[in-house]
């Protein structure tokens, strides 16, 4: 498969009043055409920063350096005037929260229609037309009376539908959805991701899933990398990590995790806190909450490094077996 972003050495830090907070530090993964690639970790982890950064949205105190390649574009740096005729054509974004995403004083097709108008040239009725056919693709019945709807006239599943439909119109290279499911129910959950499964088949369309939620990850992403403390501690196939994680971080993640098919009657959380990023711990970031540390992970920084043959990496000195109950903390 061809690659369509290549990220390599992605640092994202934010000006604060008198000190500087790095989120993202030494980023670099590949993400190829038509594949679903996960992103999961906890809250301030660096996931959605990261890839804010790749579409030139952070915050206006924020920075990021290293490179982010669309094939020959390099979006890092890159004039926000110039990104904006990337965005939304060959690389879109899925928002938590389609309410503040969507304009709540014009109608539905009136904002799809905006897409095709700016970046295919299309007149307003062909645009409208073409924005009513992707409503009815993304599952959205009666879908001329939904265009005519205002985002507030529409349930909550209806308005993700629609931010995705807005995603699609222009058949981008790669959709970046950043938790897209969390205020859902597990009713539409199941729908929404039975819809990317199928609209990344049919479009060829490279998928970034932001998630917290690995119950979401099994059934969709074929890659996954996993995040904590602004970097990346472990990626390979989601069999790999799901099935024989390497990361302790991982593992806890995966223990933590509600599964239907375990007899296990009790979670096993992962103790502690997710660190400060303003104050990381020195050595391994994970290393206050970990049950497999040992003293040269209290000082010095594992390194994101080739786990056997394959793609898979890790970012641990650990090299014995994890198994949850084995150590304590």
């Amino acid at each position: 498969m061809t690659d369509v972003l290549n990220v390599r050495d992605l640092n994202v830090s934010f000006a604060l009043h008198e000190s500087e907070v790095h989120a993202v530090r030494e980023l670099g993964f590949d993400l190829r055409q038509g594949e679903t690639l996960a992103v999961v970790g906890e809250s301030g982890s660096g996931k959605s920063q990261s890839f804010l950064a790749i579409m030139g949205l952070l915050a206006k105190n924020g920075r990021a350096t290293g490179s982010a390649r669309m094939g020959d574009v390099e979006l890092v740096g890159m004039a926000p005037g110039k990104l904006d005729a990337y965005r939304g054509k060959d690389i879109a974004m899925i928002f938590q929260d389609p309410m503040t995403s969507l304009n709540p004083s014009l109608k539905v097709k009136t904002q799809l229609a905006e897409v095709l108008v700016k970046h295919q040239g299309y007149s307003l009725d062909k645009a409208i037309k073409e924005s009513i056919a992707m409503l009815d693709r993304v599952g959205i019945p009666a879908p001329e009376r939904r265009a005519n709807a205002y985002p507030h006239e529409l349930s909550g599943g209806m308005r993700q539908r629609v931010m995705i439909a807005m995603a699609l119109l222009c058949r981008p290279k790669i959709l970046i959805a950043d938790e897209p499911t969390t205020a859902l129910d597990v009713t539409v959950q199941a729908q929404m991701l039975d819809l990317f499964k199928e609209l990344t088949n049919d479009f060829g369309t490279a998928l970034v899933m932001i998630t917290h939620n690995l119950g979401v990850v099994a059934g969709l992403a074929d890659r996954m990398m996993v995040m904590y403390g602004g970097r990346a501690v472990e990626t390979g196939t989601v069999d790999e990590l799901f099935y024989d994680p390497r990361h302790p971080y991982t593992l806890g993640l995966l223990s933590s995790t509600p599964n239907p098919e375990s007899r296990a009657r009790r979670l096993n959380p992962i103790s502690g806190l997710p660190p400060s990023l303003e104050h990381l711990p020195e050595g391994c970031s994970f290393n206050p909450r970990c049950a497999f540390r040992f003293d040269r992970c209290l000082v010095e920084r594992p390194p994101l490094e080739p786990v056997g043959e394959g793609q898979r990496r890790k970012a641990c000195f650990y090299e014995g077996p994890l198994v949850a109950e084995e150590r304590s903390a």
